[in-house]
C-alpha cells in the first residue's frame, strides 16, 4: 500500500468520525444552537447570554463556620489548625483562649 492511499484512508476516516455534529468553520456546534434554541423558547429566556456565576461566599462567614466545627470537636487538634490557617482573625484568639482552657 502506498504511503499516499493510506494518509487519505486516515484522513477520510477521521472525517467520518467527527461525524454532522460540527459546523463549518465559524459556525456554532449543534448543541450551541439547540441550546440556544431552547432558552429562547423559555418565558423570560437569555439565549446569548452567559450563565450567571453565583456571588462568592463571605470569607468572614466561611472562617466563622470553621472556628464553630473547631469547638464542636473541642480538641486540641481542632483548635491548632484552626490558629494555623486563620491566625490573624479574630476568632484565633477564642481558640487560643479555648487551648488555654484545655490545656488545664
Amino acid at each position: 500500500m502506498k504511503p499516499r492511499s493510506l494518509s487519505a484512508g486516515l484522513f477520510g476516516a477521521l472525517v467520518a468520525l467527527a461525524g454532522s455534529g460540527q459546523q463549518p468553520f465559524g459556525g456554532l456546534p449543534d448543541m450551541v444552537g439547540k441550546a440556544n434554541a431552547d432558552e429562547s423558547g423559555k418565558q423570560g429566556g437569555t439565549a446569548g447570554r452567559a450563565p450567571s456565576v453565583p456571588m462568592a461566599r463571605d470569607p468572614s462567614a466561611a472562617v466563622a463556620e470553621e472556628y464553630e466545627s473547631a469547638r464542636r470537636t473541642g480538641t486540641r487538634a481542632a483548635f491548632e489548625l484552626f490558629i494555623a490557617r486563620h491566625g490573624d482573625d479574630p476568632l484565633a484568639a477564642q481558640a487560643r483562649t479555648e487551648l488555654k482552657r484545655l490545656a488545664r
